[in-house]
């Protein structure tokens, strides 16, 4: 270890990166204690809502080096996932019968496309270092992986809290190797939103409650995947037909006009997702639901999660279509079949979804 040059490895490390198909990749310090105050002050409102485990980590998400012993330094990876040849976002949410799936969730899950690349980056950096110790994360244990991207120079930190770059706008997903070589960090990077607070006055539940402060409790994101709970009704019309996630904040950023489509293959949409009749997907039996989102970040919310979140879609279909449409019956017709399901909790939803035949919303809810 004592012979090499960390400085050329940095710059090997970043060629090799970018060989494998990431679109950046940078190199950051372990000294997080500067956001570490602003954890703790936003996990003690709890803004992370039922996410226990964020908890439960505490502090240790701003201390590399307590998560992984000896860990010096952080490579810092991003991956474009904008997929190719999918409908047109604003196109989809303005379609109360269509479903809405953020963009990132189209295609194979990125925690296997990420993984993979990693583990090959680590082993070609062991080829020229010999024996190191290091740890890959995609998303998979208390990191801060936008506060270690930024100081690794891949960009800065949105007022939607997601990471912005100037080439590339937010449409990117982040990866980590903890690693205990001493490389050179870069540096971070300077902030460019400025004034702009488009991402705070778009976003549908108001879950942006200040600039680069997020309310996980009333973001649709949270709402849809990693709450397993019944959905808060007062901001069930405001979901409209997004039935995972949530792309708005990052539609409207100006600084996605840059984002570029995914390179990767594997990011391509599957199975007509960009483009889907929620009649059609609420008709997935769970062996169907199970077959065709086999490896896809969906699969993980569960069958019952799935038609939880797509009753609450078409009631607000329902608020919204004209009593002469036919549709209508249609919809009511599929929500009844499934009115007393075995699942207690897509049964609620289900009934409010109903109920909505009698309580229009206001267009903009589905919008």
């Amino acid at each position: 270890m004592n012979e090499i040059d960390f400085a050329a490895l940095a710059h090997n490390i970043k060629k090799w990166g970018r060989d494998l198909g990431f679109d950046e990749v940078g190199i950051a310090g372990i000294d997080l204690s500067a956001q570490e105050a602003g954890l703790l002050d936003w996990l003690s409102r709890g803004y992370h809502g039922d996410m226990d485990y964020m908890a439960r980590h505490g502090a240790r998400r701003a201390r590399p080096a307590e998560l992984v012993p000896g860990t010096h330094s952080v490579i810092s990876v991003r991956l474009n996932y904008l997929p190719s040849r999918a409908r047109d976002s604003w196109q989809v949410i303005a379609d109360p019968d269509r479903a809405f799936i953020s963009r990132y969730a189209l295609g194979r899950d990125y925690h296997k496309v990420l993984r993979g690349k990693l583990q090959t980056l680590a082993e070609k950096i062991q080829t020229a270092t010999g024996e190191y110790r290091y740890r890959a994360f995609t998303d998979s244990a208390p990191v801060m992986e936008v506060a270690l991207a930024h100081k690794a120079g891949l960009g800065w930190r949105g007022k939607h809290t997601l990471l912005l770059t100037r080439e590339a706008g937010s449409m990117f997903f982040l990866g980590e190797l903890y690693t205990d070589l001493p490389l050179p960090a870069d540096t971070s990077g300077a902030e460019h939103c400025g004034s702009c607070r488009k991402c705070i006055d778009i976003c549908p539940t108001h879950a942006i409650v200040a600039p680069y402060r997020l309310d996980a409790r009333r973001c649709i994101s949270y709402l849809t995947i990693e709450h397993k709970g019944s959905i808060p009704e007062a901001l069930r019309p405001l979901i409209g037909n997004r039935i995972y996630g949530c792309d708005d904040c990052q539609l409207v950023c100006p600084w996605n006009k840059f984002a570029h489509v995914a390179r990767e293959t594997d990011f391509a949409a599957r199975h007509s997702l960009d483009d889907i009749a929620l009649l059609e997907l609420f008709s997935w039996s769970e062996q169907d639901f199970n077959d065709r989102l086999a490896g896809s970040a969906i699969r993980r919310i569960g069958h019952a999660q799935w038609l939880r979140n797509i009753a609450v879609a078409l009631g607000n279909a329902l608020a919204v279509t004209p009593e002469s449409d036919p549709r209508r019956a249609a919809i009511v017709a599929v929500l009844e079949g499934r009115r007393y399901h075995a699942n207690a909790l897509v049964a609620e939803h289900v009934v409010w979804a109903l109920a909505q035949l009698s309580t229009p919303h206001t267009a903009q809810a589905c919008q």
